[in-house]
């Protein structure tokens, strides 16, 4: 890519971060409740946030939180104790109560891993390790128990879930077998049931094997759109399809576990030349809603026997992203985060300009995509301590999700305090909530069916909290 095309899709100079950066552009916070900008709804700002005197989670005036896990301190229902490192999390309705399925983001054997329970394990070499559990919260936020969904995988981070119920967990590693600690390879996602019976610890080989975060199924259920957090080189965004006449399904899983199943392909985001952009970091606000054409280009070895996936593929090839991350998808399209581009980092293309973060916009019928949340590099984001209740540094997105009424829910891993966000696309970003306990990430955000709570975790030391409060007030 030459200098001066560099120079135009970053919107002219070197370091310039547009006209549109978040939360800095009136015409666009003016927006009225309900109004759409951009093809998106607008919704009302949370007011500022009120210290919590028990230093948990600072909120809005008129919300609060009910802590439903804390790890190694709840129990499971087998009498083991929750497992740490909350992450990745969907929210079910089984009629009575909500199920939680959730994500535990541990790489080897640990004191507080997801014990190996008989029927759930994949690989018996990891011990306890990662994997998911199922939590039953009653309506009120209270914990009816836990139990274990899938045990003996590793570093569980994101997934998403299916249209008819359960949850495909992404293991975020490309770690092989060793004979020992690991028997198996690892780097699959797993289908995860949340009614205590059923399991199947089988790898879906077909959506490939690589450092997964996160993944959504479109409306067609033809096609799943999955997120890879990897650098050298930076990670990719893909697409698997199914068979021409295909379907997905509850009993997909059989199909899936063949790794020459469908299709499994890289994004290509194209310029006005109509070649590839290598990085989504040569992209800044200027481009702010502008749709892009999209290409897909097949993987050669989507099981990385001898090469890791990304690594198959060049640069005129596809289009990377520093910390692919969250993914959620929506009846038009998916929403996939870029968590940030560090300045002086070598995942930092030449030329490419710092970010502390990214949310695009994949519209699937129009086959094009679009930046609809930039977070411009912010020193003042990196100050510790001191900008801890400075709430509008906002850096370093990570896990989403789509509220009932439209707008994002965006978990804060960066630098500083960490927030909950609430995004409108094409708009302003507002606090929902900080974590007032310590520097730890928030992750797993997601609304009930119902619109009336929002779980959310604080990944260490591990705690899974309800969030009620007028929601439909600043969301509806």
């Amino acid at each position: 890519m030459s200098l001066d095309r560099r120079a135009v899709l970053r919107g002219a100079a070197v370091g310039g971060v547009g006209f549109a950066a978040v939360g800095a552009v009136p015409s666009l916070a003016e927006a009225s409740p309900g109004e759409r900008r951009g093809g998106f709804p607008q919704h009302k700002p949370f007011p500022p946030l009120m210290d919590d005197p028990k230093g948990v989670l600072a909120l809005p005036p008129g919300f609060r939180y009910t802590v439903v896990t804390r790890a190694g301190e709840t129990r499971l229902k087998s009498g083991q104790p929750t497992p740490g490192l909350h992450d990745g999390t969907a929210a079910f309705d089984d009629g009575r109560d909500y199920l939680l399925i959730q994500n535990h983001e541990i790489g080897g054997n640990d004191p507080l891993g997801v014990p190996p329970v008989k029927g759930t394990v994949y690989d018996a070499g990891v011990g306890s390790a990662g994997g998911c559990t199922v939590i039953s919260v009653d309506r009120n936020g209270k914990n009816r128990g836990e139990w274990v969904g899938i045990s003996g995988t590793l570093t569980n981070c994101a997934g998403g879930p299916t249209p008819w119920g359960t949850w495909m967990t992404c293991e975020e590693t490309e770690s092989k077998a060793n004979g020992t600690t690991r028997l198996k390879d690892h780097g699959y996602v797993f289908e995860v049931w949340g009614d205590g019976e059923t399991a199947h610890p089988v790898p879906l080989k077909a959506l490939g094997r690589y450092a997964h975060e996160a993944l959504a199924i479109d409306e067609d259920r033809q096609h799943i759109y999955l997120s890879e957090d990897a650098s050298g080189p930076n990670g990719l965004f893909y697409r698997w399809s199914a068979p021409r006449g295909y379907r997905l399904s509850s009993r997909s899983w059989k199909d899936l576990a063949d790794v020459n199943f469908g299709t499994l392909e890289a994004m290509a985001i194209l310029g006005d030349d109509g070649k590839p952009i290598p990085d989504v970091a040569y992209l800044t606000s200027a481009q702010l809603l502008r749709p892009f054409r999209v290409a897909w280009v097949k993987v050669p070895d989507r099981d990385a026997v001898s090469v890791s996936v990304r690594k198959q593929l060049t640069d005129a090839q596809v289009t990377r992203g520093k910390k692919f991350e969250g993914v959620w998808g929506t009846h038009d399209g998916v929403y996939v985060v870029n968590s940030y581009a560090a300045a002086g980092t070598t995942d930092l293309p030449t030329d490419a300009v710092p970010h502390d973060g990214m949310i695009w916009f994949y519209n699937y019928r129009a086959m094009t995509i679009q930046l609809v949340t930039y977070f411009p590099s912010n020193d003042a984001a990196d100050l510790g301590p001191e900008a801890r209740y400075v709430d509008y540094n906002f850096d370093s997105p990570d896990n989403v999700t789509v509220t009932p009424w439209g707008s994002l829910v965006l978990a804060e891993d960066g630098n500083a305090s960490s927030h909950v966000l609430s995004s409108t696309p094409g708009g302003p970003t507002y606090a929902i909530a900080r974590n007032m306990l310590n520097d730890s990430e928030f992750t797993g955000p997601t609304f009930s069916d119902d619109g009336k709570v929002l779980f959310v975790n604080i990944q260490t030391p591990g705690l899974t909290l309800a969030i009620t409060g007028p929601w439909r007030d600043y969301l509806g």
